[in-house]
């Protein structure tokens, strides 16, 4: 691999890759990452034809599940210990602190938080942290892959290479593209911000770059060279929308290597949605495609706590997306475009990268699948087309961009899949956070809803509220902290170790009938940088 490419696309660090050929990409974990397993139909965010759609049990509760359910093949209760939900809660945190002054300018973030707890095996969700070393600025983003991880790992490790090079500035592109051809070294244009687990495809390191340089001689080309002003809103639609171009172009292109070859349609025929943030200074824009959220926590002049949302879901519950949907499309298909809530009947985001299964022309598809591997041939996923398949695309991977200029009181970003928003409301993620992070609870009155509360029941309450009061927060992540309120919340708000300890214990098999998998980012601002920012003008 040539040096250029090392600088750009890092090598994995511990663990060793595979090589398997019946794999588009491999994790730490010891399960192939693109052999999703079957799950109830409500919970899919994409739902089977009925031609090759198994029997699905029916989502229920947890309450349901424990209260209703007794298995014979495991009457006696198993209740992890406080460590070991602990070591399961923290396998993946990562934190981050921002230098206080990294040599151009006095960071707007303070660091941030992440972590991820699977329901999936292996996970579909991946997340990415980069600082942009050649502009200012930092990224992050959380990625929620479906129909297998290939689609979200590509995306993880090449969206913000795309959206990095789309900020540069003409002279800086030029540089970079002499320095390539001539075999010179060249400066990295990002800093990695990673977890041991999160790991880049080392295999398909030369196609990526291959792809992405061919992208900044094309921005050189339209370039006159002319000093103008970088749109970082144009920037993130543009990188979005090529890298998915790419995905695409390198699936109908295929690869002489058989291993390239099935991974690139691997990720073209499965899917990813993407919430990714950019901050700098005061700037913060939001770019977002399907389904995850962005939430920014705001701390008011009383202390309290308010949720302000910067994105918008691309699903049914969104009538401007289903409202587009329709308008792009013949009148006689408005009907069939928007079935059962999801797209075409069968996908729950109504954007998303990858999913060709969307965006291609039948011939196209039947084209590149009978000239591919057995293995994908062999697909029942990719062999069958969606019903209404009329007028291709049904699907896009450009992004809803959303800006926000930093206040003071604007303390931190939440960057979630929706494994999180159908857990918990967006106030409750807020609050939940900023007293985290602050090391306050504000008291109120403890709400029991219609429960019947026995005074024992509400004497527990309060104890442990105290102890709340009295202790210091046995988490040193935030996000952790989150997900430990997402899973292990009873019916009071409060986490219920036992509860907790039974939702971490499920099987593999059947952990997705109840959630999905959860990938948080917390980044923390700095309101003194943030308040020096808005002084100066």
């Amino acid at each position: 691999m040539p040096a250029p490419t090392q600088l750009f696309f890092p090598l994995i660090r511990n663990c060793e890759l595979s090589r398997i050929y019946g794999t588009a990409c491999y994790c730490h974990h010891k399960h192939l990452c693109c052999s999703p397993p079957y799950i109830p139909q409500s919970r899919l965010r994409y739902t089977p034809h009925p031609t090759y759609a198994t029997f699905y049990r029916p989502k229920e509760s947890w309450w349901q599940y424990t209260q209703g359910r007794r298995y014979a093949s495991t009457p006696q209760k198993f209740y992890l210990t406080p460590p070991q939900v602990n070591s399961i809660l923290k396998a993946n945190e990562y934190s981050f602190k921002v230098p206080e002054f990294d040599g151009k300018n006095v960071s707007s973030v303070l660091g941030f938080d992440s972590n991820q707890l699977p329901a999936n095996a292996p996970i579909e969700d991946r997340r990415s942290a980069a600082t942009c070393l050649q502009t200012r600025g930092m990224l992050l983003g959380v990625f929620d892959g479906h129909a297998g991880c290939a689609c979200s790992q590509a995306v993880s490790e090449r969206l913000f290479y795309y959206i990095a090079v789309s900020l540069l500035p003409h002279e800086t592109l030029l540089e970079i593209e002499n320095a390539v051809e001539s075999g010179r070294a060249l400066l990295p244009i990002l800093q990695w911000h990673k977890h041991p687990n999160d790991y880049f495809s080392k295999e398909a390191s030369k196609l990526y770059f291959n792809s992405l340089r061919t992208y900044w001689q094309e921005l050189i080309d339209l370039n006159t060279g002319e000093s103008t002003e970088i749109d970082v809103k144009e920037a993130l639609i543009n990188a979005f929308k090529r890298l998915d171009n790419d995905i695409s172009l390198e699936a109908q292109v295929g690869d002489p290597n058989s291993f390239l070859n099935y991974l690139v349609l691997r990720v073209a025929f499965s899917g990813a949605t993407a919430c990714v943030a950019h901050v700098d200074g005061v700037d913060l824009h939001v770019a977002n495609t399907g389904d995850s959220r962005a939430m920014l926590g705001v701390q008011e002049e009383d202390g309290s706590w308010s949720a302000v949302t910067l994105s918008n879901d691309h699903n049914a519950q969104n009538e401007r997306e289903v409202e587009r949907l329709k308008l792009e499309h013949p009148k006689n298909e408005a009907k069939s475009v928007v079935k059962q809530d999801r797209l075409l009947g069968l996908l729950m985001p109504f954007r998303a990268f990858g999913d060709v299964k969307f965006k291609w022309s039948i011939d196209l598809q039947k084209r590149v699948i009978e000239s591919g591997p057995d293995q994908l041939n062999d697909n029942e996923y990719t062999k069958f087309i969606p019903p209404n398949y009329y007028t291709p695309p049904y699907l896009t991977a450009e992004p809803e961009v959303t800006y926000h200029r930093l206040r003071p009181q604007d303390k931190f970003l939440v960057l979630a899949t929706d494994g999180l928003w159908e857990t918990m409301h967006r106030q409750d993620v807020v609050r939940i956070v900023g007293e985290y992070l602050t090391g306050m609870h504000h008291q109120q009155p403890i709400a029991v809803g219609g429960y019947k509360v026995t005074l024992g029941q509400m004497h527990g309450l309060l104890t442990e509220r105290r102890a709340k009061m009295s202790s210091v927060f046995e988490d040193q992540n935030a996000a952790t902290h989150l997900i430990r309120h997402a899973v292990g919340n009873n019916e009071f708000g409060a986490v219920d170790h036992e509860r907790l300890s039974k939702m971490l214990s499920l099987p593999e098999e059947l952990a997705r009938m109840y959630r999905d998998d959860i990938t948080i980012t917390v980044v923390q601002f700095n309101s003194h940088v943030v308040g020096a920012y808005q002084n100066q003008e």
